[in-house]
């Protein structure tokens, strides 16, 4: 059951407000001013507080406020009650932090709307998607109420990409969105020297180049099909109408964005501890991990060495010595340039 936290000086409409709320089927604690509800706030955390502005000892706008600089309050769903309604109560409200606002009078759908609003967006942005178009797909249809993501990446025009065609180029401002409909494409980081680092992996079914564009930067990163690859493009006026008329979208999308560093960072770790058969064989389990199709088959791909020496973080040579050295221990076959993985078991459990 859902607690509520109601702070109301009227007598009659905490009252009947409260007896409201509880038919329901929520839980609610009230308060009679503005300072006796942070101590209730502080004392049992509510799931979302609805507050009246005008207050005496302590107003909604000092309640909102207080709420805001405490780290285990802050973030909870906030519903202003008043019954002023020019557009600057409004605004101040707004850009305190407060999630919507419930004019008096109010009738019962009004209020009971605004908190069950409030509280299924706030388990929508505690569910965990996956970072494809598939956990994306989830995402907006939950949001939206519609195959959003469907309509967006359905009837484009799809650009054709052969084995090691680039499809943008790192310091290049972007001007599109690119969904892979079908191949395999690598984003890689290119030195001084002109030594390249393989910073992901993709495969159809997701989106790349979206991290400029919402940085409003440039690339990054180049990104290169590994084998022959088909690409859908979206403008970028599009995608940046998506995300910015949802603030759920853009949250959620920013979570996903959060996920995706926080896999580079372990990746960065890899590479600066582990030795070097240990990261050719992180990088073998990477490859099944991100392009296995059928769990009951063994794995096995085409990749040239050179990009697979760039995913381990090594140089060629070395990567080859190892891989003759996995082949006679028969953790994996090697038959005419594919790479098939016998004992993953092993591999996933390799030792520095």
């Amino acid at each position: 059951m859902k607690q509520l936290l109601l702070i109301e000086d009227n007598d009659d409409i905490r009252e009947n407000t409260a007896e409201i709320l509880e038919l329901a089927g929520y839980n609610v604690e009230t308060a009679e001013n503005g300072k006796v509800g942070v101590e209730k706030a502080l004392a049992n955390k509510p799931d979302l507080i609805v507050c009246d502005v005008m207050m005496p000892v302590l107003d909604g706008y000092g309640v909102l406020h207080l709420l805001n600089k405490n780290p285990d309050l802050k973030g909870i769903p906030f519903i202003f009650l008043t019954a002023k309604a020019e557009r600057s109560d409004f605004r101040k409200g707004m850009e305190m932090g407060a999630d919507d606002y419930v004019t008096k009078p109010f009738t019962d759908i009004e209020l009971m709307s605004a908190i069950e609003s409030r509280l299924n967006k706030v388990e929508l942005l505690k569910k965990n998607f996956e970072s494809t178009a598939e956990g994306m797909h989830q995402m907006l249809h939950e949001v939206s109420g519609k195959k959003a993501l469907e309509d967006f990446t359905k009837d484009r025009h799809s650009n054709h990409y052969k084995k090691k065609q680039v499809i943008y180029s790192e310091g290049n401002h972007p001007n599109k969105l690119y969904y892979i409909e079908k191949g395999k494409v690598k984003t890689f980081k290119t030195n001084s020297d002109g030594k390249e680092f393989t910073v992901g992996l993709h495969t159809e079914g997701e989106f790349i180049g979206y991290i400029a564009m919402l940085e409003g930067t440039v690339y990054k990163e180049t990104a290169e099909a590994i084998d022959d690859t088909e690409i859908a493009i979206i403008p970028i006026e599009e995608f940046r109408g998506l995300i910015e008329s949802n603030k759920e979208v853009m949250q959620k999308f920013i979570r996903l964005l959060a996920r995706n560093v926080a896999e580079k960072e372990e990746q960065l770790l890899g590479l600066a501890y582990n030795s070097l058969r240990k990261r050719v064989a992180d990088a073998l389990m990477t490859l099944q991990q991100k392009y296995r199709k059928d769990e009951k088959e063994k794995f096995s791909i085409q990749i040239s060495r050179e990009d697979l020496a760039n995913i381990a973080g090594t140089a060629t040579e070395s990567l080859i010595r190892t891989l003759s050295d996995f082949k006679s221990e028969k953790l994996i076959d090697i038959q005419a340039g594919q790479i098939i993985i016998q004992n993953e078991k092993k591999l996933a459990a390799m030792l520095n």
